[in-house]
């Protein structure tokens, strides 16, 4: 195993931060590497907002659900999927972009979605530990609108960056024949395995919480995917411009 795979196979989600400062080169040396991540057909369509703020921090904290290390973090990133820059490119050709195809969601979301993962990535090579923060999709348009977005700008989720004041142990993954399938798609021993998986996720959820937490995994998702999941989202969508057609 080199180092590479070392970093990836030893992810955890961090959530409590020491005082330590992270440097703006620093910082800035990680969204280069997000910049190197692969993009579709060069579209680049990814725009990161350091938000630094304070108040704008303390408002974004509630935004995203009373998540503290929104503030707490040395620094806090807001990765947006961005197709405005793409406008100003074809209006400096007098070109008429064609806006709103599903496909240019797609694509934008991955591209930020890539970009995001190789600042994280790099982050943790350097020491630096982070958490992903999909909650400020909660109130997206207040995000929006805190943030200053254009049209053709939406925020896909916030990053916390910082050095970590916690140890969390590492949580255990799918079994690899569950996500790695061969020739075509088998799901015939998925029940089994993830019937042994989820033995393995209720024994980190005691340990992680003292035994105050005792859920497998298919019960977590069972019961996550009977509720609605932020259906304000398509109208958001549809109102920057995306997912018309």
């Amino acid at each position: 195993m080199n180092d590479v795979i070392r970093l990836l196979q030893s992810h955890r989600s961090v959530r409590k931060f020491t005082d330590q400062a992270i440097a703006q080169d620093a910082l800035e040396e990680l969204v280069k590497c997000g910049q190197s991540a692969a993009t579709s057909s060069f579209i680049q369509a990814c725009t990161v907002i350091q938000v630094e703020d304070k108040d704008a921090r303390e408002q974004l904290v509630q935004l995203a659900g009373s998540q503290p290390y929104v503030a707490s973090a040395a620094r806090f990133l807001v990765f947006c999927a961005d197709m405005k820059r793409h406008q100003l490119a074809c209006n400096m050709h007098e070109a008429d972009m064609l806006c709103g195809y599903t496909e240019q969601f797609i694509t934008a979301t991955v591209d930020c979605a890539l970009f995001a993962q190789n600042v994280l990535t790099a982050a943790e090579s350097m020491g630096i530990e982070g958490v992903y923060i999909g909650g400020i999709r909660n109130q997206i348009q207040a995000v929006t609108g805190l943030l200053a977005l254009p049209d053709l700008v939406y925020p896909v989720f916030g990053m916390c960056l910082g050095y970590a004041a916690q140890d969390p142990e590492l949580k255990p993954r799918l079994p690899l024949d569950v996500v790695l399938k061969k020739n075509r798609y088998d799901d015939s021993d998925d029940i089994a395995s993830i019937t042994e998986y989820d033995e393995q996720v209720r024994k980190y959820y005691r340990t992680r919480t003292g035994g105050k937490k005792d859920t497998a995994w298919s019960e977590q998702v069972a019961d996550m995917l009977v509720k609605e999941a932020r259906p304000h989202m398509l109208d958001f969508l549809k109102s920057r411009g995306y997912l018309l057609k």
